[in-house]
């Protein structure tokens, strides 16, 4: 009976470490497709809750896309129009943030059009290109299409 049961554990604790090998891998492969895509860097979201999460960004089109580090789903969480999103500040992380975000972080405070305010939590060569990206809109793109 003893070794019955610990052999049913052994198979057990076998097929939870395979799950977890599995999870992963899949997490470990969506961040390398995503990578994939071009124009990815690491960023941190706050939305109006006022929790952090960590994430990905990538640009795609007039899109900045965000999708969470732990997470199997190849959509984004959120996106945002380059239309809609505008800094509206920057500032360097807390010292409560840094154990969240990590150092070397610059949170852009944005503000999203119908949305309200969201932070971003960026490396400040990503912030760069986030600026960059938003400036090279095209021409008119910023006015409202009637």
């Amino acid at each position: 009976m003893g070794e019955a049961l610990a052999l049913d554990a052994a198979w057990l604790f076998a097929a939870l470490l395979i799950v977890l090998v599995a999870a992963a891998a899949g997490i470990a492969a969506r961040r390398f497709v995503l990578e994939r895509r071009g124009a990815t860097v690491e960023c941190g979201l706050r939305m109006h809750d006022g929790s952090w999460r960590l994430g990905v960004a990538s640009y795609q089109g007039d899109e900045f896309c965000w999708y969470r580090v732990f997470g199997l789903s190849m959509r984004p969480q959120r996106s945002f129009s380059r239309r809609d999103l505008a800094v509206v500040s920057r500032r360097p992380v807390t010292d409560a943030e840094v154990s969240i975000l990590g150092p070397g972080r610059v949170v852009a405070e944005c503000e999203v059009a119908g949305s309200g305010p969201v932070d971003l939590a960026l490396a400040e060569p990503a912030l760069t290109g986030l600026l960059a990206w938003l400036e090279a809109a095209p021409p008119g793109s910023h006015l409202e299409r009637g």
